[in-house]
């Protein structure tokens, strides 16, 4: 079923040892973290961090993004971490923590040959924006977070049909279906045309279960509530008051 699927998967994450593993398996087309998920994995060194993993991964993409607010500085980090390798795309913030939109920095760097991932994308307008910005010679990405759009009680879908319909404006750019909360968001962002999803490890590891006989998904859950019951030593006395 998932050999069916037009959708590359990349995978999101900050684990050295766990993107290893998932470099391993050959689905997995790419790769993107960000600082909130590095501090996280308790990464302590940014630049060595980056060096391990375009090391063990050397020849899929991978996303590193910037971490200033000041669209200078933005700049200059950009510039330095797109020097670390040719798979190296910067994810660069659609606006920075003041609501500014970063677009001419996007348009800079994109008319620079930098491949950017821009990303923290949540609207319509700042699609449009962005494709407007970036350049037609030069691979990009626009990362919209399909998962923390869904968390306002939105259908994402709609809007990520029409994100892929503005985007063919700029053929070089590709559209990320990013936060999935589940499995079935890889099936959604390929049924609207999403050109990439990326996900944690936590989703990957479900990949298994793809067309798992329904049935048999019961009987294990009842065995899991069984077993654990029993790890737990519940008993329940009878005629004991409540």
């Amino acid at each position: 079923m998932f050999a069916d699927l037009k959708v590359k998967l990349f995978a999101d994450g900050a684990d050295l040892a766990g993107m290893k593993e998932m470099y391993a398996n050959p689905i997995i087309k790419g790769f993107t973290t960000n600082p909130t998920l590095m501090r996280k994995a308790g990464v302590q060194d940014y630049k060595v961090f980056a060096q391990d993993v375009l090391e063990a991964i050397p020849d899929r993409p991978v996303s590193f993004e910037v971490f200033a607010d000041d669209f200078d500085e933005m700049e200059r980090q950009a510039l330095e971490i797109s020097s670390w390798g040719r798979n190296v795309s910067v994810k660069i913030p659609v606006t920075n923590t003041k609501k500014q939109f970063a677009g001419p920095l996007i348009t800079r760097l994109s008319e620079a040959g930098v491949a950017l991932n821009v990303t923290a994308v949540m609207s319509l307008g700042q699609v449009e924006s962005i494709t407007a910005c970036v350049a037609s010679e030069t691979p990009a990405i626009i990362s919209v977070f399909a998962g923390r759009i869904a968390d306002t009680g939105r259908d994402p879908m709609p809007l990520m049909a029409e994100a892929v319909r503005i985007m063919e404006a700029k053929p070089n750019a590709e559209l990320i279906w990013a936060s999935p909360r589940e499995l079935l968001n890889i099936f959604q962002a390929d049924a609207v045309g999403c050109h990439i999803i990326t996900a944690t490890n936590d989703i990957l590891k479900k990949l298994s279960l793809i067309g798992k006989d329904l049935e048999e998904r019961s009987l294990e859950t009842v065995q899991m509530f069984y077993r654990d019951a029993n790890a737990a030593k519940y008993t329940i006395r009878t005629g004991a008051a409540i």
